[in-house]
């Protein structure tokens, strides 16, 4: 193991994947059971995310969910990567963030994104239009205002008032340049466009201004890393997934995982399939001695202080085994 990946924080985010055959219940107890194994090997954080009307990810309301992983936790930081801020008022995401830091001191992170509702019905289920994520930066402000006392309504939010919940922007698009003025930590993704990662991070680090809640760039870069006993058994960590994701730009609707096998055995179009093997091409896939290798590589071009590993699966079983793997190289 090199010393950059050893002095890098290694954290996971779970995002609560319903499986073919199992129920949303099973999804979320899942999630619950990951927090708790990672935990028992080191990662330093576990975050879950926000999804709405999505037949395929369980996780619908994240605060809840993170109530739930760190009550069955007890050292592992737990937030949300993240709380889709244009979905909510920020006053209510101050209050529910202050619940959680009161309960459970010193271990929770507020992941922010910008992104609305998946489909034209669901953001009109939300009373949500896609302009709204333009506001972003003006919601980001208020919420963080909440947290300090500054609010101009006279309001008080408690009991966040006068706590310090960690802040992280999740940089798609435009995040990296309202972490950067903002002077906040910020997760950026994915490690499939290194190029386009790489952009960002350098815009982030050249316009960041110090803030209260940081006082010099943070970077935390995501994505997938499968790591197994054989190259062809770490690509198969990341079939499910990709064939999800194919189905979805062609069909329109984001599905349960299929088991790697079914997928291997079903026909698909042109189209399917060139999106299939783009979903399948980018990540960090391979055993102990190739993903550490590759791991040093990003680590060096990025400079990112940490990793969130955003890998899904079918397997469960298998997905914790990658875990484990991915924990001997980051540890030693």
């Amino acid at each position: 193991m090199s010393s950059l990946t050893a002095a890098t924080r290694f954290s996971v985010l779970d995002r609560s994947r319903t499986r073919e055959g199992g129920t949303n219940a099973q999804a979320l107890q899942d999630t619950v059971r990951l927090a708790r194994e990672l935990e028992g090997l080191g990662y330093h954080r576990f975050w879950v995310s926000e999804h709405h009307g999505v037949p395929g990810v369980a996780g619908s309301a994240p605060t809840v969910l993170a109530a739930a992983v760190a009550s069955a936790t007890d050292t592992i930081r737990v937030g949300t990567g993240g709380v889709m801020l244009p979905n909510h008022q920020p006053l209510v995401v101050a209050e529910q963030f202050g619940v959680l830091e009161s309960l459970f001191p010193g271990r929770i992170d507020m992941g922010l994104g910008r992104s609305v509702g998946f489909t034209d019905g669901v953001r009109k289920a939300l009373g949500r239009g896609k302009d709204d994520a333009d506001d972003f930066a003006v919601q980001l402000e208020e919420l963080l205002g909440w947290f300090r006392g500054t609010s101009p309504t006279g309001v008080r939010a408690r009991p966040a008032e006068g706590l310090t919940v960690p802040p992280f922007v999740l940089a798609m698009g435009e995040g990296a340049a309202i972490a950067a003025r903002t002077g906040l930590p910020m997760v950026i993704g994915d490690l499939r466009n290194r190029e386009k990662m790489q952009r960002g991070i350098d815009h982030y680090r050249a316009h960041f201004r110090p803030s209260p809640w940081a006082s010099e760039p943070y970077v935390v870069i995501s994505g997938t890393v499968a790591v197994a006993a054989t190259p062809e058994e770490a690509r198969r960590l990341l079939v499910p997934e990709a064939w999800s994701m194919a189905y979805s730009r062609t069909h329109g609707t984001f599905p349960p995982l299929p088991p790697a096998e079914r997928v291997e055995s079903l026909p698909m179009t042109a189209k399917e399939r060139g999106f299939y093997e783009a979903g399948l091409a980018g990540h960090l896939a391979g055993t102990e001695e190739q993903v550490a290798h590759e791991l040093e590589t990003v680590l060096k071009e990025t400079g990112a202080q940490e990793v969130l590993v955003t890998t899904s699966t079918y397997d469960r079983e298998a997905l914790l085994e990658s875990y484990r793997r991915l924990a001997t190289i980051t540890s030693g």
